[in-house]
């Protein structure tokens, strides 16, 4: 934020109100990240800082779970870390996934990570239109039967939409605990820096946030969300959620923060 005194040198491009954003995640490893363009774009300062870590659950741990991988037919995957997990407790305990396993994904880009472990086929891969778990149950309706669904998440924290609707109709399932979110320590890097805009993009980055500061205030800051899951868990938090992604024509959150500064720009 401009302090008192200070002036504005930034270019037209820049929005005086908003200077400083966190990405609540790691910072992208390549530099032609669309989040560099959008930082050069419109003069603002990017800050990237993960909120939580996740943990590995040992594979002793999760055959106490007692849960038979082979006997599932399809496995709903809603982040690369359910998948890389997954993955890891099958080479662990030396399971071999039927060539014949569907995979229902929230998101194409989900749905493409697969690729780093199976042969990549249409007929087995399926993913929502829209990033939403409503499109998202929209692919599974139409090939639950006789399917037996796992859908793999963590220790302490799963999407109880999923587990809902699953339950109303009818499917079988199970739901392996194969990781567990830990929150980070960021009450330094919260305590140095004054942030206008704060984005969130999973519930547990949220909660983090909660760990940190138990009587945080929103205070004026602006809240960014990717998905619905986080979206709620803002709201629930009692915040008010004013970047919102996916959407139509912003299926990310780089696109949804230029649509949310170009209109702050037209409000001058």
């Amino acid at each position: 934020m401009v302090k008192n005194g200070e002036k504005n040198t930034v270019a037209t491009h820049n929005v005086k109100a908003v200077k400083k954003i966190l990405i609540t995640q790691p910072r992208p490893e390549s530099d032609k990240s669309p989040y560099f363009e959008l930082e050069k774009k419109f003069q603002v300062q990017l800050a990237f800082h993960p909120f939580i870590r996740l943990e590995p659950i040992p594979a002793k741990d999760f055959r106490k779970q007692k849960i038979d991988i082979s006997y599932y037919s399809a496995v709903i995957f809603t982040s690369r870390h359910a998948i890389d997990n997954f993955f890891r407790i099958c080479e662990e305990t030396k399971i071999n996934v039927s060539q014949d396993t569907k995979y229902f994904c929230i998101t194409e880009s989900v749905a493409l990570y697969l690729q780093k472990f199976i042969l990549y086929r249409k007929r087995k891969v399926f993913y929502g239109s829209d990033g939403t778990n409503k499109s998202m149950f929209d692919v599974i309706n139409k090939h639950k039967e006789n399917e037996k669904f796992m859908y793999p998440c963590s220790e302490n924290q799963q999407d109880n939409e999923i587990v809902g609707w699953l339950k109303g109709n009818g499917c079988e399932f199970v739901t392996p605990f194969m990781y567990k979110t830990i929150s980070n320590d960021v009450r330094e890097l919260m305590d140095k820096s004054e942030f206008d805009i704060i984005c969130f993009f999973t519930p547990s980055g949220v909660k983090s946030l909660f760990d940190n500061f138990p009587k945080f205030k929103q205070n004026g800051t602006k809240i960014g969300a990717f998905g619905n899951n986080t979206s709620k868990a803002i709201q629930d938090a009692g915040l008010a959620l004013e970047i919102k992604a996916p959407q139509p024509q912003m299926p990310s959150m780089v696109s949804a923060l230029e649509k949310y500064l170009l209109e702050s720009i037209k409000r001058k």
